[in-house]
C-alpha cells in the first residue's frame, strides 16, 4: 500500500509539472523558458536568428533588384513631402487663427489692436526662445551653411536630430506669425538635415553616410528636394539648388536630384488633393493669362525696365540687410544689451511691423490683412484693377477689396507697399530664428511688376493696337516677370524663371522672365554679393567667394604671392621652452606641426589656443602638487627600500 501510494504520487508530481509547462507556453518535450537574463538573451538569439537571416536578405534582395539610392531618394522624398505639406497645415491654421481672433474682436478697435499684436509677437519670441535653447545653429536660412558643408568644411551640430526639431519647429511658428518671412532657404536646411539622419540611423544606408563622397552626393541632392516639394517645382527646384550650393557639380547627381524632388513634389501636391484643398494636382498660384496673344514686342522695353530696376532693388536689399546686422554688432552697448536680453529684438522687431501693417491703421495703405498666399494671388490676378489711375472702375471682389482705400487709388497702395514691405523684410530676416528671404523678396517683385503693369494699362487703356487688333494690357504677367527678376537679383540666379513657370503653370511670358532675369542678374552681381554669399561674409564661414566683376585680374594672383614664408612651428620632440617662444612669437591662430627641424615633413596643425589651453593644464597648481606628492611617495618608497636592505645586512649579519 505504501508502494501504491508513492507511485500515485509521483504520477501527480508529473502531471502537475506537465500541467506547469503548458501554462508556460511550452510543450513537453520543449526546453522551459529562460530565467536568467544570459539565458533570455540566448532563448531570443536562438528564436530570432531565422527572423534575423531573412530579414537580410530582404535587404540584399531590395538592394540589388532596386538600387540602394532609389530607395534612399523615394524615403527622403516621402518623408520631405509629409513634412512640408504638415508644416504648411500648421501654417495656415496658426494664420487663420489669427484672422479668426482680429475678426472676433471687430466691436473693439484696442483690442483688435492687442490681439493682432500680440499673437505673432508670442509665435516669434517662443520661436527664438526654443530655437537658442535646443540648436542655435538652426537660426537662419541654412543656405550659406549648405554651400559651406558641400565645399567640404565640416560644421559641427549642423546635421543632427536636435537642429532638425529645433529648425521645423521654430520655422512653423515664424511663418505663421505673419511676419514677412520665407520658407524656402530652411527647407533646402532641414531636407539635407533629413538625407544625414537618414543614412545615420538607417543601418541599410550606413554606406552612405561613411563614405563622405557618397554623403556628398546625397546632400546635394537634398538641396533639390528642399526647394521642390517646398514649392511643387521639381525642375526649377534641382536647377537653383545648384546655382546656390555649387560651385561645381557632378552630372552623376543630376538624375538624383531630379526624381527625389519630383517624387517629393507629387506627394506633396497628392496630399492638398487627399486634404481636399485642390480637386486635382495643379500649380501653387494657378494664372489665366491669354495665350493666343500673351504679349506685345512693343511691351518688351517695359520688361527690360523691370529687369534693370530689380537689379538695383535686389543690391539694394543685400546691402540693407548686411547694414542692419554690422550695425546691430558694432555698436557694443546695444550688442551686450541684447546678449543678456536675447527675446528682445525679435519681439521689438515682430511689434514694430505688426502695428505698422494693423488693417485699420496704416495697413489699410498696405493691404495689411492678407497673408503672403494671398497676396501673390492677388497680384497674379490677369484683371486690370485701374484705368487712368482711377481705383473706382473695377469692382474689387474677395480678398481684392484689400487693395481698394476710398481715400487714395491702387497705386499708392501699391508704392506704399513696396516701400514698407521692402525695409520691413529686409529687418524681418535679421530676427534669430529660422527663417529664409526668398519668399518675401518674391513678393516684393511682384508688387513692383504689378506697379509697372497698372501703369502701362493706364498709358494704353486701350491696349497696343497691332494690325487692327486690340489687345488690352495683362498687368499680371508684369507681375509674374517682376517676381521672377527681383528674386533672382537678391539670389543671383536664373532659375527662378523656371520657378515662377512651375509656380504659375504657365509658360507664356518665356521670353520677357528670361530677359528681365538676365538683366536684374548682370546689375546686381556688378553691385553686391548674393544675399547668401553676403551672410557668408557676415558670420565669417569657411568659405571661399567668386569674384565679383572688376576684379578678374585677381585671377592671376599665386599663392607664393599671399602665403606667410617666414612661420613658426612646432616640432614633435620640441620642449616646454621652445613652446613658449613659439607662443611669444607669432600670433597666428594655427601653428603646423612637423616630425623634426631637418625633415621638415608637415603631420598637420594645431590651433594656438589649444597649444595654450594644453599648456595651462600641464602646469596647473592641481597638476604640480600632483607631482609633488608622486615624487614625495617615491622618495618614501626608496627610503623603505633602503632601511629595509639594511635591516636585512644587519641581521644577516648578527646571526
Amino acid at each position: 500500500m505504501y508502494g501504491r501510494y508513492t507511485q500515485d504520487l509521483g504520477t501527480f508530481a508529473k502531471d502537475e509539472a506537465a500541467r506547469l509547462r503548458l501554462q508556460q507556453g511550452h510543450g513537453e518535450g520543449d526546453t522551459p523558458r529562460p530565467r536568467r537574463p544570459s539565458e533570455l538573451l540566448e532563448y531570443t538569439q536562438g528564436r530570432c536568428a531565422p527572423c534575423r537571416v531573412c530579414a537580410l536578405q530582404c535587404q540584399r534582395f531590395l538592394i540589388s533588384k532596386v538600387g540602394e539610392d532609389w530607395v534612399f531618394l523615394i524615403l527622403l522624398g516621402l518623408v520631405m513631402a509629409l513634412v512640408s505639406w504638415a508644416m504648411d497645415f500648421a501654417i495656415a491654421t496658426c494664420l487663420q487663427a489669427q484672422k479668426w481672433m482680429y475678426g472676433g474682436l471687430d466691436t473693439n478697435v484696442l483690442l483688435q489692436y492687442l490681439a493682432w499684436v500680440t499673437y505673432p509677437t508670442v509665435l516669434i519670441t517662443f520661436s527664438a526662445g526654443f530655437t537658442q535653447i535646443l540648436a542655435p545653429q538652426a537660426v537662419g536660412s541654412g543656405i550659406p551653411e549648405m554651400k559651406t558643408i558641400l565645399r567640404g568644411v565640416v560644421l559641427k551640430e549642423y546635421l543632427t536630430l536636435k537642429t532638425f526639431v529645433a529648425k521645423v519647429i521654430g520655422l512653423t511658428c515664424a511663418l505663421g506669425s505673419g511676419m514677412p518671412l520665407g520658407k524656402e532657404g530652411p527647407f533646402v536646411h532641414i531636407a539635407s538635415m533629413c538625407a544625414a539622419l537618414l543614412s545615420r540611423f538607417l543601418s541599410l544606408f550606413g554606406g552612405i553616410y561613411e563614405n563622405e563622397a557618397r554623403n556628398i552626393e546625397m546632400l546635394a541632392a537634398a538641396c533639390a528636394v528642399g526647394v521642390g516639394c517646398c514649392f511643387a517645382a521639381p525642375i526649377g527646384g534641382v536647377l537653383f539648388s545648384i546655382e546656390v550650393t555649387s560651385t561645381f557639380f557632378a552630372v552623376r547627381n543630376y538624375w538624383r536630384g531630379f526624381f527625389a524632388a519630383t517624387f517629393s513634389a507629387f506627394i506633396f501636391r497628392v496630399l492638398a488633393v487627399w486634404n481636399k484643398d485642390e480637386e486635382t494636382i495643379t500649380a501653387l498660384f494657378k494664372t489665366r493669362f491669354r495665350l493666343d496673344f500673351p504679349f506685345d514686342l512693343q511691351e518688351l522695353p517695359a520688361f527690360a525696365v523691370i529687369g534693370i530696376a530689380s537689379g538695383f532693388g535686389g543690391a539694394l536689399f543685400v546691402y540693407l540687410n548686411r547694414k542692419i546686422v554690422q550695425f546691430m554688432r558694432r555698436q557694443k552697448t546695444i550688442n551686450r544689451f541684447l546678449m543678456k536680453k536675447r527675446l528682445l529684438f525679435p519681439a521689438l522687431v515682430t511689434l514694430l511691423i505688426s502695428t505698422l501693417t494693423f488693417p485699420p491703421g496704416f495697413g489699410q495703405f498696405m493691404a495689411g490683412q492678407l497673408t503672403q498666399k494671398d497676396t501673390l494671388v492677388t497680384l497674379f490676378d490677369n484683371q486690370t484693377w485701374a484705368k487712368q489711375g482711377l481705383s473706382d472702375e473695377f469692382e474689387y471682389l474677395g480678398i481684392l477689396e484689400a487693395w481698394r482705400h476710398p481715400r487714395s487709388n491702387v497705386f499708392v497702395t501699391l508704392v506704399v507697399f513696396i516701400l514698407m514691405k521692402f525695409w520691413m523684410s529686409a529687418l524681418a530676416t535679421t530676427i534669430p530664428v529660422p527663417c529664409g528671404a526668398f519668399m518675401p523678396v518674391f513678393v516684393i517683385g511682384a508688387a513692383f511688376g504689378r506697379l509697372v503693369g497698372e501703369s502701362m494699362a493706364a498709358w494704353f487703356p486701350d491696349g497696343i493696337h497691332t494690325d487692327s487688333n486690340t489687345y488690352r494690357i495683362v498687368p499680371g504677367g508684369y507681375a509674374v516677370v517682376g517676381a521672377a527678376a527681383l528674386s533672382g537679383a537678391v539670389t543671383h540666379t536664373v532659375s527662378t524663371a523656371v520657378i515662377v513657370f512651375e509656380l504659375t503653370g504657365q509658360i507664356s511670358h518665356i521670353l520677357p522672365v528670361m530677359i528681365a532675369v538676365i538683366l536684374a542678374n548682370a546689375v546686381a552681381q556688378s553691385l553686391q554679393p548674393s544675399l547668401y554669399d553676403s551672410i557668408i561674409r557676415i558670420k565669417k564661414l569657411p568659405y571661399l567667394p567668386e569674384l565679383g566683376w572688376g576684379h578678374h585680374e585677381k585671377y592671376n594672383v599665386r599663392v607664393e604671392d599671399i602665403m606667410v614664408r617666414d612661420i613658426r612651428y612646432v616640432t614633435l620632440n620640441c620642449k616646454y621652452r621652445d613652446l613658449q617662444h613659439v607662443l611669444h612669437s607669432t600670433k597666428m591662430k594655427s601653428l603646423p606641426l612637423v616630425e623634426s627641424a631637418e625633415s621638415m615633413i608637415l603631420l598637420g596643425s594645431i590651433e594656438r589656443a589649444q597649444v595654450g589651453a594644453l599648456l595651462s593644464h600641464q602646469l596647473s597648481p592641481q597638476r604640480r602638487l600632483q607631482a609633488l606628492r608622486q615624487k614625495m611617495l617615491a622618495e618614501d618608497g626608496h627610503r623603505l627600500s633602503d632601511a629595509s636592505i639594511r635591516f636585512q645586512v644587519r641581521g644577516a649579519a648578527a646571526s
